[in-house]
C-alpha cells in the first residue's frame, strides 16, 4: 500500500493534533503515512516520510483561487501525491472547500461523474451510520446527478462499513412517490430505474438518525441544512440532559451515576470515531475532516482512508459509475 498523504497545516489544532494522530495510526494500523507541511514542522518527524510545502491556506481563504495562486500549500501538494500515484489516498482537516478544489483540479474526476460530492457519515446509537450526499459541494443539483450520488453512496457504505445492501432514499418532505419539488420527482423516476442500487422511495428528515435508510441523497444546500441541524440538535439535547440531571440538591450525585452510561451514548454518537467526510467521485480517496478535529478524528479518517484504499474505492466507484449511466441510456 502506498502512504496515505496527511495535511499537517489544515485545521484549527494544527499541526500538533495532526502529528498526535498519525502516530497512533502508524502504530496501531501499520499503516504508511506520509506527512506534507512547512520546514518548520517537518524538521521534528525525522521518523516520518515527510514532503516540505512552503504555503498554507488559511480556513477562511476562498478556495478556487488559493488553490490556484498557492500551488506549493500543503493541501495542493497532498492531491498531487496522490495524482503522480506516490500516495494512496490523501486527508486535510484545512479549509474544505480547498480540499475539494485540490482534489479535483489534480485528481480530476471519476470518468463519467457529473459532480463529486460530500459524503457525511451520520452516528446512528445501536446501528449502522447514515450516509449523507452531497452535504455541501454543490447547492443546486440536476436530477441525473442525484442518480449518482445514490450509486456512488451506496458503494462507500457497502465497503466503509460492511452493509451488504445499502437501502437508499431520497431526502423530501414527505413518503410519498407525490410528495418533493421537480428536482425530487425527477430524481424518483430516474433512481428507480437504477439496478445496481436498493432504492426504498422517499425519506425524511426524521428518518437520518435511524435504521430505516443507509444512505440519503439530496442537493448540497438541503444535505448541508440537514448536517448543522442535527448537530446543533445532538447539541442543545447533550446540554439540556447534563443540566437536567445536575439540577436539584442531589444532582451532583446524580450526574455522577450517569456518567458512565453518558459516555457508552457519547462514543455512538460522537463524529470523531468517523474522522471525516469521504468526497465521492474524484480520481482518488480524499478525506476531509472537520477544522476542530482532535487527535482522535485524525487517527479515525486515517484509519477510514485506509479500509477505503484496501477495498479499492476508486474502481469500484467507476464501475458503479458506468453501470448507472447504462441503466439510464
Amino acid at each position: 500500500m502506498l502512504p496515505i498523504a496527511v495535511d499537517l497545516e489544515g485545521g484549527d489544532n494544527a499541526p500538533d493534533v495532526v502529528i498526535e494522530g498519525a502516530r497512533r495510526a502508524r502504530s496501531e494500523l501499520s499503516v504508511p503515512i506520509i506527512l506534507v507541511g512547512k520546514a518548520e514542522t517537518i524538521k521534528k518527524l525525522s521518523d516520518f516520510e515527510v514532503l516540505e510545502a512552503s504555503e498554507v491556506i488559511a480556513m477562511d481563504e476562498d478556495p478556487a483561487s488559493s488553490v490556484r495562486s498557492k500551488r506549493d500549500s500543503s493541501l495542493v501538494r497532498c492531491a498531487e501525491l496522490v495524482r503522480d500515484k506516490q500516495a494512496s489516498a490523501m486527508v486535510s482537516a484545512g479549509n474544505t472547500g480547498a480540499a475539494m478544489a485540490s482534489a479535483l483540479l489534480k485528481m480530476g474526476r471519476i470518468r463519467g461523474v457529473a459532480r463529486p460530492a460530500i459524503a457525511t457519515t451520520i452516528p446512528v446509537p445501536g446501528s449502522t451510520p447514515t450516509v449523507l450526499l452531497d452535504s455541501g459541494a454543490n447547492s443546486e443539483c440536476l436530477p441525473s446527478w442525484l442518480v449518482q450520488f445514490g450509486e456512488m453512496g451506496s458503494i462507500f457504505a457497502r465497503e466503509a462499513f460492511d452493509i451488504a445492501d445499502p437501502k437508499v432514499g431520497i431526502m423530501s418532505i414527505g413518503e410519498e412517490k407525490s410528495k418533493g419539488n421537480t428536482l425530487v420527482k425527477e430524481a424518483h423516476q430516474l433512481l428507480d430505474k437504477v439496478k445496481g442500487i436498493s432504492f426504498i422511495g422517499n425519506v425524511e428528515g426524521r428518518d437520518v438518525m435511524s435504521d430505516r435508510v443507509d444512505v440519503v441523497v439530496t442537493d448540497g444546500f438541503t444535505g448541508n441544512v440537514v448536517l448543522k441541524t442535527l448537530e446543533g440538535g445532538v447539541r442543545a439535547v447533550a446540554k439540556a440532559v447534563i443540566g437536567a440531571l445536575q439540577s436539584g440538591e442531589d444532582g451532583e450525585e446524580v450526574f455522577q451515576m450517569a456518567v458512565p452510561k453518558l459516555l457508552n451514548l457519547w462514543s455512538d454518537l460522537d463524529p470523531d470515531s468517523y474522522g471525516g467526510a469521504m468526497l465521492l467521485g474524484v480520481n482518488g480517496v480524499c478525506v476531509i475532516s472537520h477544522g476542530s478535529s482532535s487527535a482522535n478524528a485524525i487517527f479515525h479518517a486515517i484509519r477510514t482512508t485506509s479500509v477505503l484504499v484496501q477495498h479499492d474505492l476508486v474502481n469500484k466507484l467507476t464501475a458503479g459509475i458506468a453501470a448507472a449511466i447504462a441503466d439510464l441510456a
